[in-house]
C-alpha cells in the first residue's frame, strides 16, 4: 500500500466486497453521544461504522449516518444479531434496519454463538443452536437486504462445527473477535485466514481501564514513535491484516484514532508487542448460557 494510506485501505472478502480497514465501534456509547460520533467519524472520513442490535442504538447510528450527509452507498454499515433473536433471523434484520433507516447493511454477523432464550436469558434453547442460526443467516443475500453475512465471537471448535453441518453451505467473510496485544489469538487468526475469512479485531484499544493503558512496553514504543498507544494498536491490528473498529465519542480521539497515514512499525516494533506477556479478555463468556471460548484460539 503505498505510504500506508490506512484510511483507504480495504481488505477483499471471500464475497469480492471490500471491507475499509478502519471503521468506528459504537459499543458502550452512550445514548446522545453516539449519534455525534458517528457524524463526526464520517465527516473526518471514517467509511465503515459497526453496531448491533444487542447495543440499542442502531436508531442513533442510523441518524448519526444521514447527519453526516455521507451518501448511504459509501458508507459500509456492520450490525449483528442478537442471541435472543436467534430463532427470528427474519425479524432481527428487519428490526435493525428498521432501526437504522437503511435498506440494506453490508454485513450482518452472528454475534455471539449462544441461542439463547428470550423468556430466561440464563437458558440456551434445547433445540436450537448457531447451525440452525446460519441455516438461516445463509438465506438472506438472495433478498439485497444484507450483502455479506459472518460471525462474531467464534473459536476453532465452533467454527469447526457449524463447517460440519450438512447444511452449511455459505462461508463467512468476516469473524469479529477480540483482539489487541494481550488478547493476541495467532491460532485462531491463522484458521481463520487458512479458510478465508477475513478477521476485524474489536476491543482493539484493550477497551476502557484496560491494563494495556498502562503496559511500559506500549507507553515507550508510543513516545519513541510520537503517536498516541491507541495508535500503536491500531498499526499493530492493521499491519496483522485485521480491521480495526475502535470506539470513541471524543471528536479529538475519533480524529486521532484515524490519523494513521504514512505510520506504520517495524517488524522489532511488532515483535515487542508480540511478546507482551500479560494476558485478559475484555468480553468473557460467564455472562452467557453456554460456554463459546475454550482456549483454542491460543
Amino acid at each position: 500500500m503505498a505510504q500506508n494510506s490506512w484510511t483507504k485501505q480495504t481488505f477483499k472478502l471471500n464475497t469480492g466486497a471490500q471491507i475499509p480497514a478502519v471503521g468506528l465501534g459504537t459499543w458502550q456509547s452512550k445514548p446522545n453521544q453516539v449519534r455525534e460520533a458517528v457524524k463526526v467519524a464520517l465527516q473526518k472520513g471514517y467509511r465503515h461504522i459497526d453496531t448491533a442490535l444487542a447495543y440499542g442504538n442502531e436508531h442513533e447510528v442510523g441518524q448519526g449516518i444521514k447527519d453526516s450527509g455521507v451518501p448511504r452507498e459509501e458508507i459500509w454499515i456492520t450490525t449483528k444479531l442478537d442471541n435472543p433473536w436467534h430463532k427470528r433471523v427474519e425479524e432481527g434484520i428487519e428490526s435493525s434496519l428498521k432501526s437504522l433507516g437503511v435498506d440494506y447493511v453490508d454485513l450482518y454477523l452472528m454475534h455471539w454463538p449462544s441461542s439463547t432464550d428470550p423468556d430466561d436469558l440464563k437458558k440456551h434453547y434445547p433445540d436450537w443452536d448457531f447451525r440452525d442460526t446460519w441455516a438461516e443467516m445463509q438465506k438472506l443475500p438472495a433478498s439485497g437486504r444484507v450483502k455479506n453475512i459472518g460471525v462474531s465471537n467464534f473459536g476453532i471448535k465452533n467454527l469447526e462445527k457449524l463447517f460440519a453441518d450438512e447444511r452449511f453451505k455459505t462461508m463467512p467473510a468476516v469473524n469479529q473477535i477480540e483482539l489487541h496485544p494481550n488478547n493476541p489469538s495467532p491460532k485462531l487468526l491463522d484458521y481463520c485466514k487458512e479458510k478465508g475469512i477475513h478477521c476485524t479485531a474489536y476491543s482493539c484499544l484493550g477497551s476502557t481501564d484496560s491494563p494495556l493503558a498502562k503496559d511500559k512496553t506500549l507507553k515507550e514504543l508510543a513516545e519513541k514513535k510520537g503517536l498516541s498507544t491507541a495508535q500503536v494498536l491500531l498499526l499493530w491490528g492493521l499491519q496483522r491484516g485485521t480491521s480495526v473498529i475502535p470506539k470513541s465519542v471524543t471528536p479529538e480521539r475519533i480524529e486521532s484514532n484515524f490519523e494513521l497515514d504514512g505510520k506504520s512499525l517495524s517488524d522489532e516494533e511488532m515483535k515487542a508487542l508480540d511478546s507482551l506477556p500479560d494476558r485478559f479478555k475484555v468480553c468473557g463468556d460467564a455472562w452467557l448460557p453456554v460456554k463459546v471460548f475454550f482456549g483454542d484460539d491460543e
